[in-house]
């Protein structure tokens, strides 16, 4: 079980380059509890922000000048189980499934209804921590069989 304070605690990027949505989103997502959000308005350096230190959340404009939305999902790449965590923000209808079809986990439309944005940014965020969860349990589970000695059958 995810608790409160972990989906609160999460790293959130948020990605657009209308300055006033990046200072709507980050302050609701603060009004909400949310303390660990970063934001760009340039989208050439979102790969490199997840490279460094993963995001759990990264809230993405899809309209954005020089590299768009899904030009910065193919460039983050989807992880070798399929996961890729974004939600894109957007105003076009038809972009919300294309979205979702190259890895999106869940879409936004604008104009924003900010009580549906918290919840799916809560949703994205709660899958995004219990994948990272049964990840570290998996190595656990790896490392702690690579490292018991094989016992023989009792004769």
């Amino acid at each position: 079980m995810i608790r409160t304070f972990e989906i609160l605690a999460s790293r959130i990027l948020v990605v657009d380059d209308i300055e006033s949505n990046v200072l709507l989103l980050e302050g609701m997502l603060r009004n909400a509890g949310y303390s660990s959000i970063e934001s760009t308005m340039d989208s050439r350096t979102v790969s490199a922000m997840h490279r460094k230190a993963p995001f759990d959340l990264i809230l993405l404009d899809l309209k954005m000048p020089l590299m768009d939305g899904f030009q910065v999902m193919r460039e983050i790449g989807v992880e070798e189980d399929g996961f890729l965590p974004v939600l894109v923000i957007t105003a076009e209808p038809g972009h919300k499934l294309r979205a979702l079809r190259e890895g999106a986990r869940d879409f936004v439309s604008k104009p924003f209804d900010l009580a549906e944005v918290l919840m799916r940014v809560r949703n994205v965020v709660e899958v995004s921590l219990f994948r990272t969860r049964v990840k570290s349990l998996r190595q656990e589970l790896v490392d702690a069989l690579v490292l018991t000695p094989a016992v023989a059958p009792a004769a």
